[in-house]
C-alpha cells in the first residue's frame, strides 16, 4: 500500500472492532482491506451492491481469485445475476460475521449498506405487484405529480418530490401499508453498530495537476 497511510492508526484498535472502508470505484478500498487483513487478520466482507452477483467480477472490480486466496472474503459473487436482493437481505447476511471471532473488515461503495449498518434499517414490507401496477398506471396516464396528493405531509416534507423513483416508492408504501414511508424510517428496527463502535476509513481520489 502506498501513500501517507499509517498502520499505527489501527494497531491499538480493539481486535473485534469492525473496520469500515468506503469510497468510490478505484480508490484503493480492496487493496486497503486486503493489507489490513494480512497485517491484523480478519474477514473481508463485501458492501458493494454489484459485487454480490456472480457474473459481474470485471464490471464491478471485484477482488480476483489471487486476492481472495490471501484472506477470507465473504458475500462476493454468491448470488445469481437475476437474484432479488435488498439492503435488508445484505444486512441479515452480514450480521453473523459481526459476532464472529475474526475482525469484520467491511468494504465497498454502496453508501446505503453502511447507513443501514450504522444507523438502522426500516423494515418496510415489499410492495405487492398489484400496488406497483396501480402506481405505474397512474404515472402513465397522469404523470408522477398525480401521486403527490396521496402522500402524507411528513413524508412529503422529507423527500425530493421532483425525484420520480422516490415519489413512486413513497406512494406505494403509503398505499400498501397505510403508513407513510417516513414513519417507517422513523421506526428503524435494526441497529447493528453505532458510529462510535466502528473504525471508519473514507477513501477519495487524489487530484493531480
Amino acid at each position: 500500500m502506498t501513500g501517507e497511510f499509517s498502520w499505527a492508526i489501527i494497531e491499538n484498535v480493539p481486535r473485534h472492532t469492525p473496520i469500515l472502508i468506503v469510497g468510490p470505484t478505484a480508490s484503493g478500498k480492496s487493496a486497503l482491506a486486503l493489507e489490513c487483513a494480512d497485517r491484523f487478520g480478519g474477514t473481508i466482507i463485501n458492501a458493494d451492491a454489484l459485487q454480490v452477483f456472480e457474473n459481474w467480477r470485471v464490471l464491478s472490480a471485484r477482488p480476483d481469485v489471487s486476492d481472495e486466496a490471501r484472506a477470507k472474503h465473504v458475500l462476493y459473487g454468491h448470488l445469481p445475476y437475476d437474484a432479488d436482493y435488498s439492503v435488508g437481505a445484505w444486512l441479515r447476511e452480514v450480521e453473523p460475521f459481526l459476532n464472529a471471532p475474526e475482525r469484520p473488515i467491511i468494504v465497498g461503495g454502496t453508501g446505503l449498506y453502511f447507513t443501514a449498518l450504522t444507523q438502522g434499517l426500516a423494515e418496510i414490507p415489499a410492495t405487492p405487484p398489484n400496488i406497483r401496477a396501480e402506481a405505474d398506471a397512474i404515472v402513465a396516464d397522469l404523470g408522477f405529480e398525480a401521486l403527490i396528493p396521496e402522500i402524507d405531509e411528513h413524508t412529503k416534507s422529507s423527500i425530493d418530490l421532483m425525484n420520480p423513483m422516490r415519489l413512486q416508492r413513497a406512494w406505494e408504501v403509503q398505499r400498501a401499508t397505510g403508513k407513510g414511508i417516513r414513519a417507517w424510517q422513523d421506526e428503524r428496527l435494526r441497529l447493528c453498530y453505532r458510529l462510535h463502535t466502528v473504525y471508519r476509513f473514507f477513501l477519495t481520489w487524489k487530484k493531480i495537476g
